[in-house]
């Protein structure tokens, strides 16, 4: 089989540009071992690209994270630092008020620098999902554990509608499903009930989460699962309901919302599709 001189050159060339380019397609149907050769390198070429992309967009989530960290810290440990210089000469009431503060403020510096992190890891994909059967109704008993505490103080409860098994990642949904839930505390009154519901169907599994809120905005809503964008809390981040998105996409499922409305609260719906 004859090769000119330029078909080679025209491949050398191919080879040499710009890995973040667009590569042009040189793959050809002709037979012999010549067109093999370009179909490899231009599949081995494609498959380069795609990693240094990657790669890029990993640089540039992890620098975004980093640079949300630092701006959600700096008003905490500034707080932290002028409280810590005026203990030294206030009274023992005040200092003790200040101990107080500063537990709480590094508590929720620790929340959120972990549920940051677990997102960055969940968008680098180095989170591997061990999924398999449970019944809703475990999730919930874990979910209501921790949210005790904020239902007590709400003078709130939870109703479990009905059970079944769904397949996933046991730990991680019940991240996602207590952030869902905490979110609906937070936009129930005092007294109220959440409801807390699930099934399946032939495309996929769900647990639905229903506040007693006055619906959602539907202008609100793509700000619910931005980061720092949706909370009505003071004390809140705006984090957890991104976080729960991020895994339960990792699983390969989705949240729908109901948007309410006309007496109706709000239902966040976590599917899994089979």
């Amino acid at each position: 089989m004859w090769i000119s001189k330029k078909e080679i050159e025209d491949l050398s060339q191919y080879i040499k540009q710009d890995n973040r380019r667009e590569l042009p397609d040189i793959r050809d149907n002709k037979e012999g071992a010549f067109s093999i050769l370009k179909n490899d390198i231009h599949d081995l070429l494609h498959k380069k690209n795609e990693e240094i992309k990657n790669l890029y967009e990993e640089r540039d989530s992890l620098s975004e994270y980093m640079s949300d960290i630092s701006h959600q810290l700096k008003t905490p440990i500034t707080s932290m630092l002028i409280m810590l210089d005026l203990m030294e000469n206030a009274d023992p009431e005040k200092q003790e008020e200040f101990i107080r503060n500063i537990r709480f403020s590094l508590t929720k510096m620790e929340w959120l620098v972990g549920a940051l992190l677990k997102m960055a890891k969940i968008d680098a994909k180095a989170v591997k999902f061990n999924k398999k059967q449970v019944a809703v109704s475990e999730l919930v008993k874990e979910v209501k554990s921790s949210v005790a505490i904020l239902l007590d103080v709400n003078n709130q409860s939870i109703e479990q509608r009905s059970d079944a098994h769904i397949c996933c990642d046991i730990r991680w949904t019940t991240e996602a499903l207590t952030n869902i839930v905490k979110n609906a505390i937070e936009h129930s009154p005092s007294g109220s009930c959440l409801s807390i519901d699930c099934g399946e169907n032939p495309l996929y599994d769900w647990i639905s989460v229903k506040d007693c809120g006055l619906g959602l905005d539907r202008s609100s809503y793509l700000s619910i699962f931005k980061r720092f964008e949706y909370s009505t809390n003071e004390n809140g981040f705006g984090i957890g309901m991104p976080l729960a998105l991020k895994i339960v996409k990792g699983q390969g499922g989705d949240i729908d919302v109901d948007f309410g409305g006309g007496g109706e609260g709000a239902t966040f719906t976590i599917k899994f599709f089979k």
